[in-house]
């Protein structure tokens, strides 16, 4: 199955988590509040063990915009790995080109910043670069073109001094760089991945 394109609100609260990337008073009111309204609220039943690995599978993969082959061999393949399976997951995540973008706020959702990285409009270390799965390295320096850096909507985005970065990254004007792999406490992780590694390993 490809990736999901309909509405963000629809999965936002099936999740009961803002996916959106930016607040939204309308989405606030209605997150506890499951697909089907209220009725469906007071008859929905304990979720399984299988049924929790799930939600917090499509939790993760609704964040970051994965399809479930990406996030299955992201996970498999660091299960197999030394060290903490949980750190390295989102160390992985959050190193993704198109998430690192979003993060230095050279976009305004992961979603914009996955369609900026792939029409050829993201440089790094003054290369284009258009896999928005690709993952950055430590020290690597990430910019716009010149032409996108001008666009209507990228623009006012560039310009936003009081916006603050994550503190694995740096960002000076239109530039940005990596100065270290990002760890669980850097971010605010919304979804458990203990019950994703389960699932994966089933």
């Amino acid at each position: 199955m490809g990736r999901y394109t309909g509405p963000k609100h629809k999965t936002a609260r099936r999740e009961g988590i803002n996916i959106l990337e930016k607040e939204s008073e309308s989405l606030k009111r209605r997150l506890n509040v499951p697909p089907g309204g209220i009725q469906r609220k007071k008859i929905r039943r304990r979720l399984s063990e299988y049924g929790q690995q799930l939600r917090e599978k499509q939790k993760a993969k609704a964040i970051y915009g994965l399809l479930e082959k990406q996030l299955a061999n992201l996970v498999k393949e660091l299960g197999k790995k030394k060290g903490e399976t949980g750190e390295m997951i989102i160390a992985s995540l959050e190193t993704r080109l198109d998430n690192i973008v979003f993060r230095l706020g050279f976009a305004k959702t992961r979603a914009h910043a996955r369609q900026l990285v792939a029409h050829k409009h993201v440089l790094v270390n003054d290369k284009k670069v258009n896999i928005p799965s690709y993952y950055v390295k430590v020290n690597d320096v990430i910019s716009l073109t010149s032409p996108t850096q001008s666009n209507v909507q990228i623009a006012p985005l560039l310009s936003e001094k009081d916006r603050k970065v994550l503190p694995y990254l740096k960002k000076e004007g239109t530039v940005g760089k990596l100065l270290r792999m990002p760890k669980k406490d850097d971010v605010q992780v919304l979804f458990d991945l203990q019950p994703i590694i389960e699932y994966y390993s089933r």
